[in-house]
C-alpha cells in the first residue's frame, strides 16, 4: 500500500476540499486530483463525490476510511519504534475534548508531556458528547474526554472524576442564591440546553419523567460561551458541571447552586478508540491523564465550584 496515497485520502476527507489538500501540500488541485484517481481506480470504485462545495465521502470511501486511519496510525508508531531504541514514546496521539475539560485536564497533559515525553505530540480537537462519540466510532480521535452518566464505566471507559450537575443563573438570581437547589425547582424553569442527539439531555428527560416534572427548553445550544453569555442576561437557566461554570464564570457574572434531591452526578471518563493500534505513546498518555486525575490537579478549587 502506497502510504503517502492513502495519507492524501484521509487529509482530502477531513479538509472536505482537494484545493485545500493542495494548498496544505503545496502543490495543484489538478496534481492532488489526479492522485485522487488513481486512488479509485486501485480500489476499483469512487471513494469521493465532488461536489459545489468541495469533496465528500462515498458509501465506498466512509466504509473503508476507519480502517485506513488505523492503518496510517499503526505504521506511523512502527517507523516511530524503528527510530527509537530504548523504547521512548513517541508519535502523535489524537485526542477529542469537551471544551468544559480542554483545561486544566488538556493543558495539565501537555505540560506534563512536554516535560516527561518530549517526542509524543498531541493533537486536541473540542467538540459536545454526541461529536465524540462519533470521532471514537470512526477512528478520528484515539482517546476522547467526556462526560458519562453510568455509575459504573461501560466497553473499556476509565472514570477520572466525579462531577455534580449545578444550575447556572445570572447573578443576584433568588433561586440560585443558596448552595443547593431541590431538581423539582427545575419544572418549567426556562432552560438552554445541548442540541440532540444528546445523552446528556436523555438522562435529564428520564429523570424529569420519573420526578413528574417537565423540562422547559427555552434555548438550544452546543457553545458553552453562548450558554453562558444568555444565561448571564438573565431569566435563562443552564444545568452544567463545575469545570464549565469556573470556566464561564471568568467572562460572565453567574452564580450557581448544586442540584440536589436527587444529586445528578456526571463522571469525566476517558474511552478508547475501537479502530487502530494502542501505540507507546497512546498507552503513555492514558497512564499521564490517570495520574493527573488521581493527584486531584484536574478538579477545580471549592471556590470555583
Amino acid at each position: 500500500m502506497d502510504y503517502a496515497a492513502w495519507k492524501l485520502f484521509i487529509d482530502a476527507a477531513e479538509l472536505g476540499s482537494l484545493s485545500k489538500v493542495a494548498l496544505a501540500y503545496g502543490t495543484s488541485q489538478p496534481h492532488i486530483s489526479r492522485r485522487i484517481g488513481e486512488l479509485e481506480q486501485e480500489c476499483g470504485g469512487r471513494l469521493f463525490q465532488r461536489t459545489g462545495r468541495g469533496v465528500m465521502l462515498t458509501e465506498l470511501g466512509q466504509r473503508i476510511a476507519p480502517k485506513v486511519r488505523g492503518w496510517l496510525t499503526s505504521t506511523e508508531q512502527l517507523l516511530n519504534d524503528v527510530r527509537t531504541s530504548a523504547g521512548t514514546p513517541i508519535g502523535k496521539v489524537r485526542i477529542g475534548s469537551l471544551p468544559s475539560t480542554a483545561h486544566p485536564l488538556v493543558t495539565t497533559l501537555q505540560r506534563r508531556l512536554a516535560e516527561q515525553y518530549p517526542l509524543v505530540q498531541l493533537a486536541v480537537r473540542e467538540g459536545q458528547g454526541a461529536q465524540l462519540e462519533t470521532w471514537l466510532e470512526d477512528g478520528s480521535v484515539d482517546l476522547a474526554i467526556l462526560l458519562r452518566t453510568s455509575p459504573s464505566p461501560k466497553d473499556g471507559d476509565t472514570y477520572l472524576v466525579k462531577a455534580p450537575t449545578h444550575l447556572m443563573s445570572a447573578t443576584g438570581d433568588l433561586l440560585t442564591s443558596g448552595p443547593t437547589v431541590p431538581f423539582l425547582a427545575l419544572h418549567n424553569l426556562p432552560l438552554v440546553l445541548f442540541c440532540r442527539p444528546s445523552s446528556w439531555r436523555d438522562h435529564l428527560e428520564q429523570l424529569a419523567d420519573e420526578h413528574g416534572i417537565s423540562l422547559n427548553v427555552a434555548l438550544e445550544a452546543d457553545s458553552l460561551r453562548l450558554q453562558a453569555h444568555i444565561v448571564a442576561e438573565g431569566g435563562v437557566y443552564a444545568l452544567l458541571g463545575p469545570y464549565a461554570i469556573a470556566g464561564a464564570a471568568k467572562d460572565y457574572r453567574l452564580q450557581s447552586s448544586k442540584l440536589i434531591d436527587p444529586p445528578i452526578t456526571r463522571h469525566i471518563a476517558l474511552a478508547i478508540s475501537r479502530h487502530g493500534e494502542m501505540t507507546l505513546a497512546c498507552r503513555t498518555v492514558i497512564q499521564v491523564i490517570r495520574k493527573i486525575a488521581n493527584s486531584g490537579v484536574a478538579v477545580p478549587a471549592p471556590d470555583e465550584i
